[in-house]
């Protein structure tokens, strides 16, 4: 194989209280990348749609960060290259791991062309190089979901463990992504640097509450983990509307809304697609009589990831 075209979902990370260790996947939305194994060494990158702004010198985009990581751990000496043509379909700095889709979906196709010398699960250090290069920090709550699919919980980073949760299927979201850019690095230095130990106590309770909620679809629990008492109330106050958004939200039926990543995209919970939908019209509403652009997604949890398309 020479040529392949992959896909790697967009993702939701953070998901309230789980800071830097929980993540879903979304359905329909994420980054497509075609790469082609070519006779010259080295990586090249080649922009196409929504790709405006991005480097392609592959030492400062995260996909030839990403890939040269994978390709150091084969010890790679072959005498080939890649090249990569990316379309995406979230600009950086939306909250919802635009990096992270293209740095899942570039070492999963290197990997499928090279003979799957890794799992999924292996390839997400690699990826995580990608979201250092972008960030600062190489964290995994986007790359884990946008690979494995599903939900996530980043249970430790040293070690890396990964787990893939149980949730309810007839789980939505609902996303709103106000037009403006947010970029997580940023983001991260307004937060605090230490956290209240009843602060700390109440996000380790909603933690544990969502993943039990998830494993026994009990919805009502659900909702009442949903809630951010850290990263929350600092990061809202760069978002346009978010308290009007997040209450818009409620009023639809929502189990619970929060930031999505480091925002400036809002995610909302359901169990269903009529509320999802409800949800949906609510957000375009709030952002419409305010005059500012917004893009609304509905999605299920995506319990594939990254996947081939040709």
């Amino acid at each position: 194989m020479k040529k392949i075209e992959v896909f790697a979902p967009s993702t939701v990370a953070n998901v309230a209280c789980g800071f830097d260790v929980l993540g879903f996947a979304m359905e329909g939305i994420g980054d497509t990348i075609s790469i082609s194994k070519t006779s010259t060494v080295g990586i090249s990158i080649e922009h196409g749609k929504g790709c405006k702004g991005i480097p392609t010198n592959p030492q400062k985009n995260v996909i030839g960060v990403a890939v040269n990581a994978l390709l150091e751990s084969l010890a790679y000496t072959e005498k080939a290259g890649f090249r990569f043509k990316v379309s995406k379909n979230v600009k950086p700095g939306s909250g919802l791991g635009s990096s992270a889709s293209s740095s899942s979906a570039a070492v999963f196709g290197v990997n499928e062309l090279l003979g799957n010398p890794y799992t999924k699960r292996d390839l997400i250090k690699f990826a995580m190089k990608g979201e250092e290069a972008a960030s600062g920090l190489p964290h995994a709550d986007n790359v884990a979901p946008s690979l494995l699919g599903g939900f996530t919980l980043v249970r430790s980073y040293e070690p890396l463990d990964v787990v893939s949760l149980t949730y309810p299927e007839s789980l939505y979201t609902t996303v709103v992504h106000p037009q403006i850019e947010v970029k997580t690095s940023d983001s991260k230095k307004i937060l605090k640097r230490k956290v209240d130990l009843r602060d700390a106590i109440t996000q380790w309770g909603n933690v544990g509450g969502l993943v039990a909620g998830l494993a026994q679809s009990d919805f009502g629990l659900i909702g009442r983990s949903l809630q951010d008492v850290i990263a929350e109330p600092t990061r809202s106050m760069l978002i346009p509307l978010f308290k009007e958004a997040k209450e818009a939200a409620f009023k639809e039926g929502a189990l619970g809304a929060s930031i999505s990543g480091s925002g400036p995209s809002i995610f909302a919970l359901s169990f269903s697609r009529k509320i999802a939908e409800s949800i949906a019209i609510a957000f375009n509403n709030v952002y419409a009589s305010n005059n500012i652009l917004a893009h609304v997604y509905i999605s299920r949890i995506n319990p594939i990831g990254a996947e081939i398309l040709s």
